[in-house]
Parts: structure tokens; sequence; C-alpha cells
């Protein structure tokens, strides 16, 4: 089995000539003469352009790696017998009848949601930007958390600050505004934070200023181990970025690069976000700060370092008393991220969540405070959902999916337009809407006149995160489980050898031997 396929990919708009070579992906006979099909022809040109996904800013873009187990190494037990959550009445036991709601937080502080699953950190890359405000009302309305990720106030250009510190940001006071204004009571909306979002202040101006009652404390992400990016496309951007601290490379005050750039070799900057230091002490500082300023929920967000910093994380987490912590696997989705890095960095989902069961339930055991955690990493779909909350359980209470949330506002957009360009009669567009939209007409009923104000991004989110809850309910349904709760890891089984070594759930011809030699006798 090929894992990996170097030097060439879809994600970076590059190919080969000829069949290419197993182990450098370079051409079998790479010849003189070629004008530079492959990454390695076209860094010949392009460079460090060529590290990112194409078009940047663009797209979303996932791992295409194939690794050694995933999710698809497991399959859903279902039986025959009983039912759990509810009475085992045929005329009762439906799966609509299936409780998807679950709760994160710590204490009496708890976040209520009505389906676990939610929605990661949309930050200041522009495809975040001009998606949010679909999202933002998707996720309020189905009761879900949306991460409002990093730097939205550095990168703001119509931001405002005080002796460094933010005192104004439109970007985000939008941002807030639109999951406050379609907020009922479920979920809650976290602003995330790195270390430039630190020194400027940027928590503290949305918990004062904004009310933003959660906050996220960011380690990283699962698609990559360095700060985040972004290109800029204009000298006087990559310029203001630099004076507001961010690292701009190339350096945008070099008059030869400034040169380069109006000759067109130079087509863009990049923002690059440091390196965070993570300590314990620190750590608990931070935490205990954020809380003493108003900080109703304090959360974590780590990436897929190595099992000591997820063992930290698990410690740190338990020792703060956090009210999540989300932990994020190699092979998710990012446009932002190195492409090289995407695939060949990190511990996979399945890997790391397996690790992460293992150090939580040596917490409980211990009788340590245990946090509520989340999952994600390449999830997308409801038996992928069934599997990560199983995998965790008790200790995983939901997952958090940030590529597939943005396909299905983009595609909703995308016929949204459409339909806007062929039936520009008001009554015509909301007609094409509730037929194109199978989620539109529960939109319609629920909420009446404003239903017009729903944009179409939205009602793709909805209509997919109803897919999801549904197909949910109907997987629990047939493991005879209808509260999430009662989820465990035996309602698993590992299809390999390997998937039962790594996970330790039970190989599927070694499942239920106790019970089946006593049935048999």
């Amino acid at each position: 089995m090929s894992f990996s396929k170097p030097n060439a990919s879809a994600a970076t708009v590059t190919t080969t000539r000829v069949a290419p070579s197993p182990v450098s992906g370079l051409c079998v006979t790479c010849i003189d003469g070629c004008t530079g099909y492959c990454e390695v022809g076209k860094s010949a040109l392009r460079g460090r352009e060529v590290i990112y996904p194409q078009p940047f800013g663009k797209i979303v873009a996932g791992a295409e790696k194939d690794y050694p187990v995933d999710f698809s190494h497991f399959n859903i037990q279902g039986t025959c017998v009983g039912a759990a959550g509810i009475e085992a009445d045929p005329d009762k036991a439906l799966f609509g009848n299936v409780d998807v709601s679950t709760e994160i937080g710590a204490g009496n502080k708890k976040i209520k949601m009505r389906v676990p699953f939610f929605t990661g950190a949309l930050g200041s890359t522009e495809i975040a930007r001009v998606n949010w405000e679909g999202t933002a009302i998707a996720v309020a309305i189905c009761g879900a958390v949306l991460v409002c990720g990093e730097n939205v106030c550095g990168m703001d250009p119509n931001a405002e600050f005080k002796n460094g510190k933010i005192v104004k940001s439109p970007e985000l006071e939008r941002r807030v505004k639109i999951y406050q204004d379609w907020y009922d009571g479920y979920g809650a909306l976290l602003v995330q934070a790195n270390v430039e979002d630190t020194r400027l202040g940027v928590l503290e101006y949305a918990i004062n200023e904004l009310g933003v009652e959660g906050v996220e404390i960011k380690w990283g992400q699962g698609a990559k181990d360095i700060g985040g990016e972004v290109k800029l496309p204009t000298l006087e951007r990559a310029l203001q970025l630099k004076k507001r601290g961010y690292i701009v490379l190339p350096d945008p005050e070099n008059p030869f690069v400034q040169e380069a750039h109006r000759l067109g070799g130079i087509k863009e900057f990049e923002r690059h976000s440091r390196l965070g230091m993570v300590d314990e002490e620190s750590f608990l500082k931070t935490v205990e700060y954020l809380r003493s300023i108003g900080a109703k929920y304090v959360t974590l967000k780590t990436g897929a370092y190595r099992p000591a910093d997820l063992a930290r994380a698990v410690k740190f987490a338990s020792e703060a008393k956090i009210d999540l912590l989300t932990v994020d696997g190699a092979g998710g989705g990012t446009g932002m991220s190195p492409w090289r890095m995407m695939n060949e960095w990190g511990i996979p989902t399945v890997y790391l969540e397996s690790l992460l069961y293992n150090y939580l339930k040596r917490l409980d055991e211990k009788g340590e405070f245990v946090p509520s955690c989340a999952i994600a990493g390449g999830i997308t779909l409801e038996d992928h959902i069934f599997k990560a909350l199983a995998l965790g359980a008790p200790y995983v209470k939901a997952v958090c999916m940030g590529r597939s949330t943005l396909t299905a506002a983009m595609v909703g957009k995308t016929h949204g337009r459409l339909i806007k360009d062929t039936y520009g009669n008001d009554r015509e567009y909301q007609d094409v809407m509730l037929s194109t939209f199978i989620g539109a007409e529960q939109l319609k009923e629920r909420f009446g006149e404003d239903f017009t104000r729903i944009p179409p991004s939205a009602i793709g989110i909805y209509t997919y995160y109803d897919r999801l809850a549904t197909g949910l309910r109907q997987l629990m349904a047939g493991e005879r489980k209808f509260n999430l709760g009662l989820l465990s890891r035996d309602d698993l089984v590992s299809l390999t050898r390997e998937a039962t070594e790594v996970s330790g759930i039970t190989y599927v011809m070694e499942a239920d031997a106790e019970e089946v030699k006593r049935i048999l006798g």
C-alpha cells in the first residue's frame, strides 16, 4: 500500500509527465526540456509559493495520505435485543426518538448542545471571513458551538489599537453579533487566541467589550505544527501587518523586495504567527486570569503533537479544570497549511484518540478531574461521528468539524447564487429555494418571516447538519442505544489486528466471546 504521493498533487496543481518513481515522485525519465509540471519543476519557478495548496485562500484542502488505521477499520456493532435509554417497545424504540444532545463543561457551567458536533476555528483567512455569516447563523440555529479562530482582530484592516492593544475591531464585532442574534440558549461562541492575539489583548476585548462568554487557548491544530499563515496580495497590507507585530515574509520594508513585487516576481507576501511556548505554570495562570476577567468558559485546542505533548494537554486541562479539551488529529482539512506538512506531520486521528482515551482513563482511575473532550481531524459523516464518540467513550462528548462545514456552506452559497441569477423574482426565488434545499421548509416553518434573512450558505449547513443528526440517530437505534451518553467502546469492533493493537477495540472475530459461550452452553 502506498501511503503518500510525493511531488505531484491536485492540491498544489502539479502532476508528472510519465509514471513517477515511488520514492522520489520524480518522473521515471526526467527529461531536459520539460517545462516543469511537478512540484520540483514548479518550485524552480515559484519556489516557496508551491509549499501551499492552490489557489490559496479560495480552497480548503485535506491530506491525501492513506494512514494504516483510520475510522474505516472499525465497524459499528448492531443488536436485535432490547433497548437502552427507552422502553423496549417497537412502537417507542424508533430512531427518531434517539437523543443526540450532549453537554460539555466543568461543574455547574454546562454548555448544552442539540447535536454532538460543532465547527472548529474559522479565523482570519479569507475563506473563513466570507463564509462566516452563513456558518454562524446555521451553527447557532442548530444549537452547537462555534469557534472564531485566531488573528481576526490583528488582520482586521479597520481595527484600532492603543498602546499596542486592540480597542476596536469591526470584523470581530460583526462575527460576534451574527452568532448572538441567532443564539437561542444552546451551544456557545468561543473566541480563540494565539501568541499575537494574546499580545494584542484580543480576549480581554472580546470578553469586556463584546460580551463573549467563552474563550479558547490554542496550542496548535492537526494540519500543521507552526503558527497560522495567510497570503497578502498587496505591499500596503504587508506593511500594515508587519507594523502590528506579525512576521511577514519576504520583508515588505526591504527595497529590493518592494522592487520585485512591483515587477511581479513577488506576487504575494506571507503573514505568519509565532510558535507558542507551553509550560504548566503559565497555562494555569492564564486560565485563572481569563476567569478573573469574566470568561465563563475556558477551553483548550491542541494539535497532533507527540504523545508527551498530548499527555501535557490532558494533565494541564485536568489541573485547570477547563471546560473543553479539543484534540485535533492529522489528516484533517485546511487550505492554509503547508501541503507536505499536512501529509507527513503529526499523529493521525484514530491513533491520537486512542492515546487520548488511555490518558483520560488513567486520570479517571486516579480520581482526578477529567475534562470534557472533543476530537477533530477528517470527520465528515455520521458513521465517523459515531465511531469517534464510541472510541473515546465516556470521555469524548463531541466532535469538531471544520472543512466539511465550510464545504456545505460553499455549496449552499453557490446554489443560492445560481438560483438568484436565474430567478430574479422574489417569489420564484423563494419557491426554488424550497425545492432545492430539503431543510429549507423546516427553517421556514420555524422562523416564519425571518426565513428570508437566512442566507443560502446557512441553509446548506443546516441541511447537512440535519442529515448528520438523522444518520447518527439511525446508527444508534441499530445499536439499541437511545441516548448519546450510553455509547461505549463495546459498540465497535476492529476489522484488523493492527486496528485492535492501536485502539484496544476488540477484534471482530473475538467479540462477545464469553457471551457466545454462555448462549451456546
